[in-house]
């Protein structure tokens, strides 16, 4: 009479991981595995390592937030969307449309949106939730104004992917993904006490500022100009002899006409008397430029 044959299997040997630092371990099944919120995940068979390493990188940032993997290519991904984006604004400021700042920022912005999101992470796949925690993040390390900018600039490029018809539905934010309110900024700046300079405190500083330094305050004073505004200032925009500047800001083309003060009509020829004298170039039109005849800021060919 033969044997009756055991239902017991014989077990089969594990293979050894690729390398220590292997993500997956070698499930019974005959497939690599790993466990991803208190579930079992399996990516593929035991003789193919490297195929179910790169499905498991494919699919982790969906697997650990939860949610269901949709296929590679299927819908358009974070790090597509911000390159079609940035290209746009490269454009845009090859054009002179916006300046070199401006795209910075956004450059600045969608590199944190795919370190956040993830290069792969579809963009119709964000929801309130994802939103919500990426504020919160933010939060961490921005003050309510820098907060408020950067959140601006996130809803920019998501609005993008819906105006150039990349996604068929606008992304919803949900309520949290808000820029502070503004009784968050009065007490944020109230906090930070007063930034006044007195005048006791601009003569000092008028008394110790070589000369273009103090015609740049007293045209900041008398004018309100800010930094880049002195840093692509032209001489077509002064009228020494009327007493005027005639100056558009450079980066919103808002008209500004302004009386110019004695002493800021004093101050004015003694900067230029030690201006670097620049024969041609973009350069040669600002009244004011550094030691080497560079302009103040980097950016001041863009208006």
């Amino acid at each position: 009479m033969a044997k009756p044959k055991s239902k017991r299997k014989r077990a089969i040997a594990k293979p050894a991981k690729p390398y220590p630092d292997f993500p997956l371990f070698p499930h019974a099944t005959g497939r690599w595995a790993k466990k991803i919120r208190g579930k079992f995940h399996y990516f593929g068979k035991w003789d193919d390592p490297q195929r179910a390493l790169q499905r498991f990188l494919d699919t982790k940032d969906d697997l650990y937030a939860g949610r269901v993997p949709r296929p590679a290519g299927d819908g358009l991904r974070i790090a597509d969307l911000c390159n079609r984006f940035l290209t746009t604004k490269r454009r845009l400021l090859d054009a002179g449309e916006i300046v070199r700042r401006t795209f910075e920022d956004y450059f600045r912005t969608c590199n944190l949106i795919v370190r956040f999101f993830g290069r792969d992470r579809r963009v119709d796949d964000l929801l309130p939730d994802d939103f919500e925690r990426l504020r919160v993040d933010l939060a961490k390390t921005c003050g309510p104004v820098t907060l408020g900018s950067e959140i601006t600039r996130i809803r920019v490029v998501m609005k993008y992917a819906f105006d150039q018809g990349l996604i068929p539905a606008p992304v919803r934010y949900g309520q949290s993904f808000r820029k502070p309110s503004k009784k968050v900024l009065l007490q944020h700046r109230n906090g930070r006490g007063p930034k006044m300079f007195e005048v006791s405190d601009l003569r000092k500083l008028l008394e110790a500022a070589d000369a273009p330094l103090k015609a740049m305050i007293l045209l900041g004073i008398n004018c309100g100009f800010g930094p880049t505004d002195l840093a692509r200032l032209p001489f077509s925009a002064l009228d020494l002899d009327a007493g005027w500047v005639d100056y558009p800001r450079p980066k919103t083309g808002v008209h500004r006409r302004c009386p110019l003060w004695t002493e800021t009509i004093s101050a004015i020829p003694g900067a230029i008397a030690v201006r670097p004298e620049l024969r041609d170039g973009a350069n040669a039109v600002l009244v004011f430029v550094t030691k080497d005849g560079q302009p103040w800021t980097d950016d001041s060919s863009n208006n």
